[in-house]
């Protein structure tokens, strides 16, 4: 099988596996990140078959839908990797991708580096940020039942991993604990170029949402 046709089939596996998945977790946020993977990668020495299944592969089982198990997605991944004949060494790196790419509250420093990975999260976090961020920040706090915002509960930007995870703060919380946070933490020029026009329309989409919650606007 050539690796074309693996690529086509592990689009196949993910739009079933995730056919049911939350709407910031599902389908069109694995195909946002592999088209804007595919476009950072332009600019990188990577091996693009990698950053393909990587990118692919990446949310495959997201632990945030499964009981916080960190190991669902990277075996999930293995399992089909191999059930495709893919070289043991692209596997491997696969599941190093899929292992680190998370955010994890920011403070855990990563076991493993590899350009491909960089490309991927870059992707990754790019799709946390801009019009589609917003969208998909208040669509998993609306899933997961949260208030819109809460003046009276702050933001925490010194969350550990089990805080992180088991946050149940005020949707807006997450802007200042997370994702105001990854323009400065993108690994290559092209993702912190994208970063930065996203990152500007958050903090202007901010500020006239404090204008409007006073009245103002």
């Amino acid at each position: 099988m050539n690796n074309q046709d693996i690529i086509l089939k592990t689009i196949d596996f993910v739009k079933v596996s995730l056919s049911e998945a939350e709407g910031g977790h599902d389908w069109w946020h694995i195909y946002r990140v592999w088209k804007t993977a595919k476009h950072i990668a332009q600019n990188e020495e990577v091996v693009m078959f990698v950053v393909e299944l990587g990118a692919l592969l990446h949310d495959i089982a997201d632990s945030k839908f499964h009981d916080g198990d960190e190991e669902i997605g990277p075996r999930k991944a293995r399992t089909f990797l191999e059930s495709l004949q893919v070289e043991n060494e692209v596997i491997d790196h696969i599941v190093n991708i899929i292992d680190n790419i998370s955010f994890k509250g920011g403070k855990l420093p990563q076991k493993f580096k590899s350009p491909e990975l960089d490309v991927i999260q870059d992707a990754d976090r790019l799709d946390a940020l801009g019009a589609i961020g917003i969208a998909r920040t208040f669509n998993y706090g609306g899933f997961k039942g949260r208030v819109i915002y809460n003046p009276e509960i702050k933001p925490n930007l010194n969350l550990t991993k089990e805080e992180y995870k088991n946050s149940e703060a005020p949707t807006l919380n997450h802007f200042y604990e997370k994702l105001l946070l990854l323009k400065d933490r993108m690994n290559t020029v092209t993702g912190r170029k994208m970063a930065e026009e996203r990152h500007d329309f958050m903090v202007s989409y901010l500020d006239l949402f404090y204008k409007e919650w006073e009245g103002e606007k």
